[in-house]
């Protein structure tokens, strides 16, 4: 089963420590940093992993002197997701319990990649029953899983009708 938890109002200042680190080690190449993901949502259901999307201008700067910073920083690179989604760069840190803690995206700024994920969230955050049509989503679909992945393909078809509803927006 998907753990979802309450939303914690420790997650914004979690991200705001991991950014500070990230931009202290490698906050030269970095062009934007984020949080993104449920988290980033006050009040909303979550998985309690803090989603961190660091912008560049290109990945082939970051492949040479960000992907080897991050490491240095205790995250497990995940190289395998790149044949689907060759614009990122993804990485895990895991806790002592081997329970995920942060996840990072690492893609240019002007990638798709980086629109879609401010675009949901910031919807997310100026449309409040969305988000919580969404929790409720999350909460109906975590017992059916207990692969991330399958969990996140789950929610494809919420995430794409939002998202087509926040373009319409702008």
């Amino acid at each position: 089963m998907i753990h979802l938890a309450p939303y914690n109002p420790d997650w914004p200042q979690r991200y705001q420590q991991e950014k500070k680190l990230l931009l202290s080690q490698a906050g030269q190449w970095i062009t934007a940093i984020e949080h993104i993901g449920s988290t980033a949502v006050p009040g909303l259901t979550a998985k309690p992993i803090i989603d961190i999307l660091i912008g560049v201008d290109l990945l082939q700067i970051a492949d040479q002197c960000i992907v080897p910073t991050i490491i240095k920083l205790g995250y497990n690179y995940i190289c395998q997701y790149e044949k689907e989604l060759p614009e990122r760069r993804y990485f895990q840190r895991l806790n002592d319990q081997g329970l995920h803690t942060h996840h990072i995206h690492l893609v240019e700024t002007t990638s798709d990649f980086w629109q879609r994920h401010l675009l949901f969230r910031d919807y997310l955050r100026t449309h409040p029953t969305v988000a919580q049509q969404y929790a409720e989503h999350k909460l109906e679909l975590a017992p059916q899983f207990t692969d991330s992945n399958d969990y996140a393909g789950a929610k494809t078809d919420f995430i794409q009708t939002t998202l087509a509803s926040a373009k319409n927006n702008n």
